[in-house]
C-alpha cells in the first residue's frame, strides 16, 4: 500500500469525505456540470476540509492525475485506434455477418451477441453500438420479429466485453486501480462475461423480445449499409486475438516449463501496452495498407477513433484525484477496519459502492473510478490475492453496469437507435444491464471463494 503522507482526524475525515462525495453527486444532478469539474471540486474540498496542508493538496491532485493516467492513457488511445481499424474496415461487420451465416438466423441472438463481446473489448461502447446494431436490424427484418430479440444480445454481449475484459478501458482502469495482473484480469473476465452474457443477452433477449414487439427504426434503410469489401473472417478474428493471447501468454509462462530467456521474452510482449501496439500495427497493415487504403486515409481514421479519448482520460483523472485526496488523508485505514469488523464481503461493498455512484450519476466509467479508488486505499483490498483483487474488479464492473436509466447517455443512445420509448427501454435495456451488473457481482463472490 502507499504510504499515508498525512493523518487527518478521523471525525473531521469522514465528514469532509462524506461532504465532498454528496458534493459531486449534486453537482453533476442537480446543476448538470462537468463530472470533470464536478471531481475535482470535489477533491479540493475533501482535501481542504480534512485539514490537509495547501501544498499537499497541490502535490496530491499532481500524484493522482499522474499516478492514474500511467496506467491506462496508452492503452486507452491504442484500444481506440485498434477499435477504428476495426470498425473502418468493415471486420468487425464481418465477424457478425458470418457468424449469422454459420449459426442460422434461428441463433442469429448467439452469432450477435458473441460478435459483441469480441468487439466490446476493443471499441468504445457507443462506437460499438453503430457499428453493429444495423446488423441485428437486418436479421430483424428477414425474420419480421421484433428487434429486441436480436438487439439485446448484441448489446449484452457489447457491454459484458466491455465490462469485463481487458484490454477494454473500464476493465484496465479498475484492473490498474487494484494493481491486479491483467492476465488474471482476462482469465476471470472471459467466464463472468459470457455467463453475463447469456443470462442478459439470450435468456433475457429472448424473453422480452417475445413480449414487446419493436418495429424497425423508419431510417433503418439508411444505416444498415456496410462496407463492400470487408476483410476475411478468419484474418479479422486472428487480430482481434492478438492482445489477449499475448497478455495470457505473458502471465501463463512463469508455470510453463520454458527457458528464463523466453519468459522473459513472452512476459515484455504481453506488456499490455506493447500486445496494443503489435494489434495496432498489424492492423493497420493487413486491414488497412495490404487492403488498399492510403496513409493519408489511415491517418484519418486513426485521428478519427482518438477524439473521445481525451474526454475519457480527463474523467479517469480527476477521479484518480479523488482517490488520491483520500488515500493521502488516511481514509483507508479508517474505513477499511470499519468494514472487515462489519462481516461485510468487500467484495460487495465494492459492488455497492459503484452501484450508487452509477445510479446517481449515470456514468459507468465514473463509477468505476470512484469504487476502486476507495477500494483501492483500503490496507485489507491491498494485502488481498490477486485473484481476490480479479473477482472485485468483477464485482465494480458489475455495480458501475447496472441499473442504467435516464441520466445515462447509454439509455439514450439505445432508445433514440432504436426508435423506442423511454418506458421499453427500461424494461429492456434497464433490466439487462441490470443483470449483467449482479451476475458480475455473483461471479465475483464465487471466484473470489477460491482466493
Amino acid at each position: 500500500m502507499e504510504e499515508v503522507v498525512f493523518k487527518a482526524e478521523p471525525i473531521r475525515l469522514l465528514i469532509a469525505a462524506a461532504i465532498g462525495i454528496l458534493l459531486l453527486l449534486f453537482l453533476i444532478i442537480k446543476f448538470k456540470l462537468h463530472p470533470v469539474i464536478s471531481m475535482m471540486i470535489a477533491a479540493m474540498v475533501i482535501g481542504i476540509g480534512a485539514g490537509m496542508p495547501l501544498e499537499l493538496i497541490t502535490e496530491t491532485v499532481e500524484t493522482g492525475v499522474g499516478k492514474t493516467l500511467q496506467g491506462i492513457a496508452l492503452l486507452v488511445g491504442l484500444g481506440s485506434m485498434f477499435g477504428g481499424i476495426l470498425e473502418a474496415s468493415g471486420g468487425a461487420q464481418k465477424v457478425a455477418q458470418t457468424l449469422i451465416e454459420k449459426l442460422g438466423q434461428k441463433k442469429a441472438g448467439w452469432a450477435l451477441g458473441i460478435t459483441g463481446l469480441v468487439i466490446g473489448m476493443t471499441v468504445f461502447f457507443e462506437a460499438g453500438v453503430v457499428i453493429l446494431v444495423p446488423l441485428a436490424f437486418n436479421v430483424a427484418k428477414k425474420t419480421k420479429k421484433s428487434t429486441l430479440t436480436y438487439v439485446i444480445p448484441l448489446l449484452a454481449g457489447l457491454a459484458s466485453g466491455y465490462a469485463f475484459i481487458p484490454p477494454s478501458a473500464g476493465s484496465v482502469l479498475v484492473a490498474n486501480t487494484l494493481k491486479v495482473n491483467l492476465g488474471t484480469v482476462v482469465m476471470v473476465g472471459l467466464p463472468v462475461a459470457l455467463v453475463s452474457f447469456a443470462i442478459a443477452g439470450i435468456l433475457w433477449g429472448k424473453m422480452i423480445g417475445g413480449k414487446i414487439y419493436t418495429a424497425l427504426p423508419s431510417n433503418v434503410e439508411d444505416i444498415t449499409d456496410t462496407e463492400k469489401n470487408p476483410p476475411s473472417f478468419h484474418l479479422t478474428i486472428g487480430i482481434i486475438l492478438i492482445p489477449l493471447i499475448l497478455i495470457l501468454l505473458s502471465t501463463v509462462s512463469k508455470y510453463l516449463p520454458f527457458s528464463e530467456k523466453v519468459k522473459d521474452v513472452l512476459e515484455f510482449l504481453g506488456q499490455p501496452f506493447l500486445a496494443l501496439t503489435i494489434a495496432t500495427v498489424v492492423a493497420m497493415y493487413f486491414l488497412g495498407i495490404k487492403r488498399g487504403y492510403s496513409k493519408d486515409q489511415l491517418k484519418k481514421i486513426l485521428d478519427h477513433s482518438l477524439r473521445p479519448v481525451g474526454m475519457i482520460l480527463l474523467v479517469i483523472a480527476s477521479g484518480g484525484v479523488i482517490r488520491w485526496m483520500l488515500q493521502n488523508s488516511g481514509l483507508g485505514n479508517i474505513i477499511g477496519p470499519a468494514l472487515e469488523k462489519s462481516g461485510m464481503p468487500l467484495i460487495i461493498v465494492a459492488f455497492l459502492i459503484a452501484l450508487l455512484v452509477r445510479v446517481s450519476v449515470g456514468s459507468s466509467i465514473v463509477a468505476m473510478t470512484m469504487a476502486s479508488g476507495i477500494m483501492a486505499t483500503m490496507p485489507a483490498v491491498v494485502a488481498a490475492p490477486d485473484l481476490y483483487r480479479a473477482a472485485m474488479c468483477c464485482a465494480i464492473c458489475g455495480g458501475a453496469t447496472a441499473l442504467s436509466h435516464v441520466n445515462d447517455a447509454g439509455f439514450w443512445l439505445v432508445s433514440t437507435f432504436l426508435e423506442i420509448d423511454e418506458k421499453t427501454t427500461l424494461k429492456s435495456w434497464t433490466v439487462m444491464e441490470s443483470l449483467i451488473g449482479f451476475t458480475g457481482l455473483a461471479m465475483g463472490l464465487i471466484i473470489s471463494a477460491f482466493a
